[in-house]
């Protein structure tokens, strides 16, 4: 055990969050915390964190153990620059390193004697606990972190008051991760990530050597990192071992499984009451009286509360109105656009946009996507080329920022700031569709929080026909049943969709055609995000061999010029094609006794994936087992389980490169 929630009770002011909640987290636990917007998820990690105190209950951590938290809304602590504040929490090592300097300086200008004897005590002893506190890797694991979440190396010495929100976000991830705690504690990690970042933090938290407990609504992110789902579901938790898919049928399962025993209970119930009012005064007065007593102690079941159905209900239907729009809804041609006084963002783009078409944009931080976006709509007048827009084409605009809130307004005036027909009772009926319900249409727009701004913007997008929706990151601040709605909205819209989102889960839905846009650089492709990712990586993988088989043949023509004594740079002798046959013939046996070779070993590694695999199950499920408070046991489990996962990694590895090696020959 790590951390530990004892028959937890907490509530806000008005607000029940947990009752009787007992939750456990072990040593390799891989937990994601999935749960509509205002379940709990949050409380819970900051209970776990020890930043709350339960109201009822305990909660508690190992002794020793050290806990990492990232919250949504982090407080920025930092000072000087970027690499100065990414080390910061490590000023003891760093203060350990100059000791370790000076001593080193002492100890080559002194002569034996017992202050050099101690001297050297000490550096050994210094030098042991830097080692093991990984002093040495320090500045090279915090340098690869910080360009694996989209830090360059101009950016580590910026001064920390010129980096925005989403960057001091990332900053405080990489703090975090840097620690390497005994419990890690992330919520909504993918927060102000691209793809590739997230897919980076991916790879770090597949081999993560501790425990974590995250928070997310990134469904493809959920699937990658998490070994078990815990449903936060009305006051309580509901533990699923596996991963998101199999949680997503195994919830649906429990629920109909609720549902029936409910139903069952009530008609027994039924029954029972009916056989009570017909025999209370009659001949089987004794039985009715007995009935009636066991009715009373009977522990009546709660009909099952599906927290994701009630949060996916609002309603989202965009139309198109009468007129689809002209054949071509977007037409670029050498298109250049950029910000007054900063650099081209893109150069020379060519791009057609057609009636229907389902385009997703997609790329790195900064890269320009919103650029692109502003660009073709017209928002942002290009610095050369042109943009026409097709016949009767009507923009339905979606700002990620939510620029097109008044945050003065209530929600009722911003219904009728769109549509000035609605009285107040319409606007109130329409606020409802998206959960805005009672009083709720006179709040103002300052007071919603992310997830109701964007559920307002919707609405709002929705009360006139637009033939082409532009959606700047629609995706953010939704939970994943909203998600889940406005993924059904769009696949039922008739219209064309332009769309940037970082939620690849998003993009699979919805897009039929990606925009990839880095550097300047715009790569299309027909197909969803996993088909562009697959793409993408085959062309990687034909690169890496083109290159390989060149240096080759120019290593085989230095070689040959060598020999002939001619130089690096000499023309190489002409090859007599009767040698060449034979030579091409050998090549290709070679190549033969070679594919037999790797398909051989490839079948070995199957089997022993699958023996090692089965001895991880086994090993987890001890380490998930009680251990009574045997360290030494524990210690040795977790290390067991460490082993085996890194055997399972490391065949995994070997398959993985043999299978494409084979895929490539």
């Amino acid at each position: 055990m790590i951390a530990q929630l004892s028959d937890v009770t907490f509530a806000y002011p008005g607000t029940d969050i947990f009752r009787g909640v007992s939750f456990q987290v072990n040593p390799g636990d891989r937990i994601g915390l999935v749960g509509p917007n205002g379940a709990g998820k949050s409380t819970l990690l900051r209970l776990l964190a020890g930043r709350l105190e339960p109201d009822k209950g305990t909660a508690s951590t190992a002794r020793g153990a050290t806990i990492a938290y990232l919250h949504q809304s982090q407080e920025f602590h930092g000072a000087g620059t970027l690499w100065d504040t990414l080390l910061q929490p490590f000023a003891e090592l760093i203060a350990m390193q100059g000791e370790l300097t000076a001593l080193e300086h002492q100890l080559a200008g002194e002569a034996d004697g017992d202050e050099h004897s101690r001297h050297l005590e000490r550096y050994g002893e210094l030098q042991e606990i830097y080692s093991r506190r990984g002093g040495y890797t320090l500045e090279a694991s915090a340098r690869r972190l910080a360009f694996d979440l989209g830090f360059t190396d101009e950016d580590m010495g910026r001064s920390v008051e010129t980096l925005s929100g989403g960057e001091r976000g990332r900053v405080e991830l990489a703090k975090v991760l840097l620690a390497q705690p005994d419990l890690l504690l992330l919520d909504e990690p993918t927060n102000h990530l691209d793809i590739e970042a997230v897919e980076h933090l991916e790879e770090r938290l597949s081999e993560w050597p501790t425990a974590f407990v995250l928070v997310s609504h990134d469904r493809y992110f959920l699937r990658a990192v998490c070994r078990e789902i815990v449903d936060v579901e009305g006051l309580g938790l509901v533990r699923y071992p596996g991963g998101y898919d199999k949680y997503v049928g195994e919830r649906e399962e429990r629920l109909e499984r609720m549902r029936a025993a409910f139903e069952r209970q009530q008609e027994k119930i039924a029954r029972t009451e009916d056989f009570i009012r017909k025999n209370i005064a009659g001949q089987k007065t004794k039985q009715a009286q007995s009935r009636r007593k066991m009715l009373e102690k009977l522990d009546r079941l709660e009909n099952a509360r599906d927290d994701w159905a009630e949060a996916a209900d609002f309603s989202l239907r965009f139309a198109t109105g009468d007129h689809k729009g002209g054949k071509e809804a977007i037409r670029a041609e050498g298109l250049t656009l950029g910000y007054p006084g900063g650099p081209a963002l893109i150069e020379g783009l060519d791009l057609t946009i057609f009636r229907g078409d389902r385009v997703g944009i997609i790329g790195p931080n900064g890269a320009g996507k919103s650029t692109l976006m502003k660009g073709l709509l017209e928002k942002l007048p290009p610095r050369a080329g042109l943009v026409a827009r097709g016949h009767e084409v009507r923009v339905g605009y979606f700002d990620q920022k939510l620029g097109e809130l008044d945050e003065e307004r209530t929600l009722i005036e911003e219904i009728r700031s769109v549509r000035g027909d609605f009285n107040e009772d319409v606007a109130r009926s329409w606020l409802g569709r998206f959960r805005f319900s009672g009083d709720d249409g006179f709040r103002k727009v300052k007071g919603l929080s992310g997830g109701e701004r964007t559920r307002l913007s919707l609405g709002k997008l929705m009360l006139q026909p637009r033939n082409l929706l532009a959606l700047d990151e629609p995706t953010n601040h939704l939970d994943i049943p909203a998600r889940e709605v406005l993924e059904e909205a769009l696949a039922d819209y008739d219209g064309t969709l332009l769309v940037i989102s970082h939620d690849r889960y998003f993009l699979d839905q919805v897009c039929t055609r990606i925009v990839h846009v880095d550097s300047g650089a715009i790569d299309q492709q027909a197909g969803n995000y996993s088909d562009w990712r697959h793409r993408s990586a085959e062309a990687a993988r034909e690169e890496a061999r083109r290159l390989a088989l060149q240096a080759e043949e120019d290593r085989r023509r230095a070689e040959q010029a060598q020999k002939a004594g001619r130089g690096a740079a000499a023309p190489v002798e002409p090859v007599d094609p009767r040698r060449a046959r034979i030579d091409d013939r050998d090549a290709r046996k070679a190549a033969d006794r070679e594919r037999a070779r790797k398909e051989k070993r490839l079948a070995e590694l199957e089997g022993k994936i699958a023996e090692a695999e089965a001895q991880l199950t086994e090993a987890r499920a001890a380490l998930a087992g009680e251990h009574g408070g045997d360290w030494q046991r524990l210690n040795a489990l977790v290390a067991d389980e460490k082993k085996l996962a890194d055997r399972v990694r490391s065949l995994m590895a070997e398959w993985e490169k043999l299978g494409t090696e084979l895929s490539g020959a």
